[in-house]
């Protein structure tokens, strides 16, 4: 949504600058010289600078726009049990927690990457509303040889999904490594003791609420940084 706002303005400001390359010179306006040399080069140069401009100024609104909305926030640090390493102009972040003695827990969260439409029924007709999807892996090691346990998952608004759980280990290459049946091949009870598994080590349905609720706060935050990226290099 904030991206088509932009895009809107910028095209609402075109025929500002376009109507300043459309405008005729005339030897009036135009020195003498100037009238001896195509003027291509000059015609290019004015639509440019004005175009720039016109970047420039819906950027510095939009800027504005978001940071009204959105105020600038500390990074996280903290989540229950969860050290939070959250970076900056990067669309991932990593979640890192012990469990015993012996487990390290690592939880590697990507932004929002798209998801199915979900139905949607109203009086009138069937509606389709999208739902946002979040990727993540949870790696979970002993440090014993290198090996680990690795969850393939998927955080929606207000619950976790398990879709592949893999071993690995450090002296194996990935691609000779045995990834696992379809998760939903599995026993149903098995399926239950996995989740289950999770749940002791802090990965929950609060865990995929608090997911979505950090996303899209850390996406806006891109944004504007995104813009203020563009609007240096201009």
């Amino acid at each position: 949504m904030a991206a088509a706002r932009l895009l809107t303005r910028l095209r609402a400001t075109l025929p500002v600058w376009s109507e300043t390359l459309a405008a005729p010179l005339s030897a009036d306006t135009v020195p003498r010289s100037s009238l001896l040399v195509p003027t291509r080069a000059y015609i290019s140069q004015v639509g440019k600078t004005a175009l720039d401009q016109s970047i420039l100024q819906n950027l510095d609104s939009e800027i504005q726009y978001e940071l009204e909305r959105f105020p600038p926030r500390k990074p996280l640090v903290k989540y229950f049990s969860f050290a939070v390493d959250e970076k900056p102009g990067e669309q991932w972040m990593c979640l890192r927690s012990r469990f015993g003695d012996k487990e390290n827990i690592k939880v590697e969260v990507t932004m929002f990457d798209g998801s199915p439409p979900a139905p949607k029924v109203t009086k009138d007709k069937l509606g389709e509303d999208v739902q946002l999807h979040i990727t993540f892996i949870v790696s979970i090691s002993k440090g014993i040889d290198g090996e680990k346990m690795e969850f393939l998952c998927s955080a929606w608004p207000d619950s976790i999904e398990i879709r592949n759980v893999a071993m690995h280990n450090k002296n194996k290459l990935p691609s000779q490594t045995y990834t696992g049946p379809l998760f939903k091949d599995l026993d149903d009870e098995l399926q239950d003791a996995f989740y289950y598994f999770l749940e002791e080590r802090g990965v929950t349905d609060d865990l995929a609420v608090f997911l979505h609720q950090t996303m899209k706060t850390k996406a806006k935050s891109e944004y504007i940084l995104w813009m203020g990226d563009v609007k240096s290099y201009i």
